[in-house]
């Protein structure tokens, strides 16, 4: 069977194990379906998620010119500190950026083969966390903005990292970590605006996902250098598709490909 479209991120299901699907305008693919399954991935060409030209992608599956003038694409995308809706300041866009920043965000505690910070916003959640590869995550804080949530964020990070190890992560190198305690010892480093909003509930998530075969030492394919993604999918896991031979696939960072799908 081929599909052909343009590549967005993966939606998911919150199942066990997790669901994976690869939406097209017309159509969708259920990933799940093709484990241990032959599957090639051919690039044919570029289409901004933005402007919808086909226009070489630059970032976040925009071309150059959109990603530095699209509200999706701010700097308080990546750095949530930087959020000024709230005092009724612009970046680029009022009206986005208070629809995006003006919810409850909630800061968390996540498993990704070592415990990371995080902030989404919460309506996010779990799906961040399955984005990000987690199979453990507990909430931290539950504030208004995301302008608090990234000030706690940014003071928890002088302890606990903010980045996920894409390598561990794929390689499935996370023993089970307690999270419980670790949040209960990081909460006086949350900032005073911030603390009111503590989750005192300890409840953890666990998450399964879809992988028959991890890999031993990842090896990234892009399109951009090899034109075709070809080979047994053997699981999927955060924004990856991992393929025999140690071979992995990040869909996230292939947003604004145009490809053939077939297997």
């Amino acid at each position: 069977m081929k599909f052909q479209g343009v590549i967005r991120k993966m939606q998911s299901e919150f199942k066990s194990p997790v669901k994976y699907y690869m939406e097209f305008d017309d159509d969708f693919i259920c990933l799940n379906d093709l484990l241990d399954k032959e599957v090639s991935i051919k690039f044919l060409n570029y289409f901004c998620l933005s402007c919808e030209r086909e226009k070489e992608i630059f970032r976040q599956g925009y071309c150059k010119n959109c990603f530095f003038e699209q509200p999706q694409a701010g700097d308080w995308i990546i750095k949530p500190e930087l959020s000024k809706a709230h005092l009724n300041i612009e970046d680029r866009d009022l009206d986005y950026e208070k629809s995006v920043q003006l919810q409850p965000h909630i800061v968390y505690l996540a498993n990704t083969g070592q415990i990371k910070v995080g902030v989404t916003r919460k309506t996010q959640v779990p799906f961040r966390w399955i984005d990000q590869g987690a199979h453990q995550a507990v909430e931290l804080v539950e504030v208004p903005n995301r302008y608090l949530a990234g000030i706690t964020e940014v003071a928890i990070k002088e302890f606990i990292s903010d980045k996920t190890n894409w390598r561990k992560m794929l390689t499935n190198e996370s023993n089970e970590l307690d999270l419980i305690s670790c949040k209960e010892d990081i909460k006086k480093h949350i900032p005073n605006e911030a603390l009111e909003y503590y989750i005192q509930s300890n409840s953890q998530t666990d998450i399964n996902f879809p992988v028959k075969e991890y890999p031993i030492k990842p090896l990234t394919q892009k399109l951009i250098k090899t034109q075709e993604i070809k080979g047994t999918l053997k699981g999927i896991k955060g924004q990856y598709l991992i393929f025999e031979e140690n071979k992995v696939f990040n869909v996230r960072s292939h947003e604004g490909f145009v490809v053939e799908v077939s297997f």
